[in-house]
C-alpha cells in the first residue's frame, strides 16, 4: 500500500479508530507521517426503505474494538502507541439509554427520511437565523430532524430514550465507558452554536429537547479519557493511553491534509465527498455550512457529494469489472481514444459519451429528490464509455459544489484529495481539467492520519505532527490542469449544470 513502511524499530506511534461509511478501522502512524499498519472490520448498511439508509451501532462499537485488538498485535514490535485519536462518519445518529445501549438502528448521514421534520426545523427557526447560529440549513441529513422522525414515528422508542450519539461517541464509549462528543459533531446536530461553541439552549428549547440527551462537547484536541486497565487488556494495549475525542471525519480529512488556512481545498473521497476550507468568520452564503475547525479561532466550510466512491463501487459490480483498477484502466483508455479524436469525426462533446450524475443515494444532503442516471446514452457507447462517465460524472458533482464555495467567498488554490477516490488518476487529471487547478492526491487516508495527528498534538508532539502533515503533503501526486481536453470539458460540465436541476433527475414529493 502506497505509504506504508515494515518497521524495524520499536519508536512512538500514534494512532486513531474511525467508525466509518463502510467499516471500522485502526491504523498506526509514524511521525515521519507513514502509515505502519492499518486493520479493517466492515459491516453492512440495510436500505428497508428508498431513502433510508441504516447501520447497526452495536457493529460501529465492537467492528472498532476489533480492529483496534488487531492493530495492537500488528504493531507489538513496531512502536509504542502514545495516544489514540477518534473520529467518524458524521452526521450519523443513534438513540440510546442512559447506559449507551442502542436502542434501535442507527440512522446515517444518507438516510433521507426527515425531510418533514428538517422543513419545519428552517420554518420555525428561519433560514437566516439558523444558519447564523448553527452555520447549517436544516436538512434530513442533519441528526436534529432524525431525532425529531423518531420522536414523532417511533414515540415509544423516543420515550425510552437517554443519549443521542454519533458513531465515534459510540466508539468512546465502549473503549472508556466516557459519554463525550466534540464540537464538531456537535455543529452536525442543528442544536449547536457555531459562534460560542457550546449547546444552544434556545434551539433546544424551542424544539422541546432536554439538553441531557446531548453530550458534553469538548474541543476535538482534548484527552476525552485514558484507556482502562480492563479494556487495555482486552486489547493488548498498555493502559492509560490517552483517547483524544478527535472530531467528525471530514474535519480530521482537513487537518490531515494541512488545510489550516485559507486557499487548500480538502476532499475527502470515500465513499462519499466531503470538501472543506477554511474561513476566518462563517460565510453568509446559506448553501455553504459550517464547523469548528480543528484549530482554534477560525472555521470549517463544508459541502459535499453522497455517493462518490459508492457511485464507482456500483459501477464496478453493474459493469462488471472484476476490480477498480480495471474500470479505471478503461476509462483512461476511452479518454486517450477522445483525445486522438476517435469518438468520430466531428462528434460533439455531449454525444462523445453519456452523461453521468451519481446521486445514488436517493437523494443529497441539501437535495433529497436528487437522483442518479445516464443521459445521452446511445448503442454506440461501449463499457469504456460507461466506465469513463462515471468517473468523469464524480468529478463533475465535485466542480459543481466547489463552484458553490468558490461563489461564497471562499478561495480555491488547489484540491487536496486522499482516500479511496485519490487512487484513481483519472478522477485527479479531470478534477484539475474541470478546475483548473491543480489536484494533489495524498498517499495516506487523511481522516485517520488528521485523527492520529491530533492525538499526537494532545500527547505533547505538535511538533512532529505538524512536520508530518507537511512531509504527507510535500510527497502527494500532483495533477495540474492539461488544456488538451479543456473545450471538451467545458461543455461536458454545461451540460451536467444544465441537466443536474431538471426535474427529470428528481424524484417526485417527499419520503415518509
Amino acid at each position: 500500500m502506497p505509504g506504508t513502511r515494515v518497521a524495524t524499530a520499536r519508536r512512538p506511534l500514534v494512532a486513531a479508530v474511525d467508525a466509518g461509511t463502510t467499516g471500522a478501522r485502526a491504523m498506526a502512524y509514524d511521525l515521519d507521517g507513514r502509515l505502519v499498519a492499518e486493520v479493517r472490520r466492515p459491516y453492512k448498511t440495510s436500505s428497508p426503505r428508498p431513502g433510508w439508509a441504516e447501520q447497526d451501532a452495536r457493529d460501529w462499537a465492537e467492528g472498532a474494538a476489533a480492529a483496534l485488538r488487531g492493530l495492537a498485535a500488528r504493531t507489538r514490535a513496531a512502536g509504542q502507541i502514545r495516544a489514540i485519536g477518534l473520529t467518524g462518519q458524521c452526521p450519523t445518529m443513534v438513540v440510546a439509554d442512559a447506559g449507551g445501549r442502542p436502542l434501535r438502528a442507527g440512522m446515517m448521514y444518507r438516510d433521507n427520511r426527515a425531510v418533514t421534520e428538517a422543513r419545519r426545523m428552517r420554518d420555525r427557526v428561519g433560514e437566516q437565523a439558523m444558519h447564523q447560529r448553527t452555520g447549517h440549513l436544516a436538512e434530513a441529513f442533519h441528526v436534529g430532524p432524525k431525532v425529531l422522525w423518531i420522536r414523532e414515528h417511533e414515540p415509544e422508542i423516543f420515550a425510552r430514550t437517554r443519549l443521542v450519539l454519533q458513531p465515534r461517541d459510540v466508539v468512546l464509549h465502549r473503549l472508556s465507558g466516557v459519554v463525550a462528543t466534540d464540537e464538531t459533531n456537535a455543529n452536525a446536530t442543528l442544536l449547536f452554536n457555531l459562534r460560542k461553541r457550546a449547546w444552544d439552549t434556545e434551539l433546544l428549547a424551542a424544539f422541546d429537547l432536554d439538553p441531557a440527551l446531548f453530550p458534553a462537547a469538548l474541543p476535538p484536541w482534548a484527552r476525552a479519557a485514558g484507556l482502562p486497565e480492563q479494556v487495555a487488556g482486552e486489547l493488548g494495549l498498555a493502559p492509560g493511553v490517552p483517547l483524544v475525542i478527535g472530531a467528525a471525519d471530514s474535519q480530521c480529512a482537513a487537518f490531515g491534509a494541512g488545510v489550516t488556512a485559507p486557499g487548500p481545498v480538502s476532499e475527502m473521497a470515500g465513499a462519499s465527498s466531503c470538501l472543506n476550507s477554511v474561513v476566518l468568520s462563517p460565510l453568509a452564503d446559506p448553501r455553504v455550512t459550517h464547523y469548528s475547525h480543528v484549530v482554534p479561532d477560525c472555521f470549517s466550510t463544508e459541502l459535499g457529494v453522497n455517493t462518490t466512491g459508492a457511485a464507482i463501487s456500483w459501477a464496478v459490480r453493474a459493469l462488471g469489472y472484476p476490480g477498480f483498477g480495471e474500470l479505471a484502466a478503461d476509462a483512461e483508455r476511452f479518454r486517450r481514444r477522445l483525445r486522438r479524436g476517435a469518438g468520430g469525426s466531428g462528434t460533439r462533446a455531449v454525444e462523445a459519451a453519456p452523461l453521468f450524475l451519481p446521486y445514488l443515494g436517493d437523494g443529497e444532503r441539501d437535495d433529497p429528490t436528487a437522483r442518479a442516471g445516464f443521459v445521452g446514452l446511445s448503442d454506440r457507447h461501449d463499457r469504456a464509455a460507461l466506465a469513463f462517465a462515471v468517473i468523469e460524472g464524480v468529478a463533475l458533482a465535485v466542480r459543481s459544489v466547489l463552484a458553490v464555495l468558490e461563489q461564497a467567498g471562499s478561495p480555491l488554490s488547489e484540491l487536496r484529495t486522499g482516500g479511496g477516490g485519490a487512487r484513481i488518476d483519472l478522477a485527479g487529471q479531470l478534477k484539475a481539467d474541470l478546475l483548473g487547478r491543480p489536484v494533489v492526491h495524498l498517499d495516506i487516508d487523511p481522516a485517520g492520519f488528521g485523527a492520529a495527528m491530533l492525538a499526537a498534538d494532545a500527547a505533547g508532539l505538535s511538533g512532529e505532527a505538524g512536520a508530518a502533515i507537511a512531509a504527507t503533503v510535500r510527497r502527494a501526486r500532483r495533477f495540474v490542469p492539461s488544456g488538451s481536453l479543456s473545450a471538451f470539458e467545458g461543455e461536458r460540465a454545461a451540460w451536467f449544470d444544465q441537466v443536474r436541476p431538471s426535474a427529470a433527475v428528481h424524484s417526485p414529493g417527499e419520503l415518509q
